[in-house]
């Protein structure tokens, strides 16, 4: 019974908050588990919290750039419409042009 209403707990904390948050989140609990089983101990869970926090809380802001303005300071805001395209351009095949007399 404990169980069941600490699951519900968690649940109903998640649900509250923003995304970035619950990517931090997910990724701190992934990379607890994952520092904890490499490493076999309680520094490693540690360290891979911390990674994996930070890389949660940057992959959970998908269409949003990071910017920094005039006074250093960083800012996220809307990427550019044509941010991610790749944009290629090419040249029409030179040709050879021979005249003979």
């Amino acid at each position: 019974m404990f169980k069941a209403v600490a699951v519900i707990l968690a649940g109903l904390t998640l649900a509250s908050c923003t995304q970035t948050e619950r990517g931090a989140t997910l990724g701190a609990a992934t990379g607890a588990v994952i520092g904890g089983v490499l490493g076999n101990n309680v520094r490693s869970a540690a360290i891979g919290a911390a990674i994996g926090g930070v890389l949660g809380a940057v992959a959970s802001q998908p269409g949003q750039c990071y910017y920094k303005d005039e006074y250093g300071r960083k800012f996220i805001d809307d990427c550019p419409p044509d941010y991610g395209r790749t944009v290629v351009r090419v040249r029409p095949p030179r040709t050879k042009v021979v005249v003979r007399y």
